[in-house]
């Protein structure tokens, strides 16, 4: 296919809503080998017409967000920690990296994407659970939040500044502290705002 065929087929497809595509379907759709479409998507993205966002997954620049890159990366994935945290507005921070828990272990724990830096943190049940949306909640993000800084030997209050945490709900956020270590749950209920 051509370079503007190529435009015209990702155009659709973006207003269509499908933001990244594998190596695989682009060789269906343009119905030539996967050996032949990696030497088109390496001349594509040395053109600037689309970006490699990981291997075998390509999308228009800066089209394809963060939680979209997190679902194909790994389905079994969701964001939580800080990030979650500020896309809910409990920080004043901005994230650097998007951290996500999973029950899958990954050959590279953390992703340098076109979309920022991604990190897969390997989980077991009960801490682990996923909803539906890929994102956890505000009351599940903040404990994930505490339990990981803790893991890590770090104290959550002295990597992030938090603010409205008297929105949280008490009795959700004590049924999911429940699932966590009880120095998650004692670390939580001494945030100021959490009680």
């Amino acid at each position: 296919m051509k370079t503007r065929d190529w435009q015209k087929l990702f155009g659709e497809q973006s207003r269509l809503g499908k933001q990244l595509f594998t190596t695989t379907e682009l060789a269906n759709v343009s119905g030539t080998a996967r050996r032949v479409i990696n030497v088109e998507m390496a001349r594509l993205v040395k053109y600037g017409v689309i970006q490699r966002y990981a291997r075998g997954l390509y999308g228009l620049p800066e089209a394809v967000s963060p939680e979209g890159l997190v679902s194909a990366l790994d389905p079994y994935a969701y964001m939580t920690g800080l990030y979650a945290l500020m896309r809910h507005g409990l920080v004043t921070q901005v994230a650097a990296v998007v951290t996500c828990f999973t029950v899958r272990r990954h050959y590279h724990r953390e992703w340098e994407t076109p979309a920022g830096r991604i990190e897969f943190v390997c989980v077991k049940p009960p801490v682990y659970r996923r909803e539906a949306r890929g994102m956890a909640g505000p009351e599940q993000a903040l404990c994930d939040f505490v339990y990981l800084a803790l893991r890590r030997g770090t104290d959550p209050r002295s990597l992030a500044t938090f603010r409205r945490l008297a929105t949280l709900k008490p009795s959700r956020l004590s049924r999911v502290a429940r699932r966590y270590p009880s120095t998650v749950a004692r670390c939580v209920a001494a945030l100021p705002g959490t009680q």
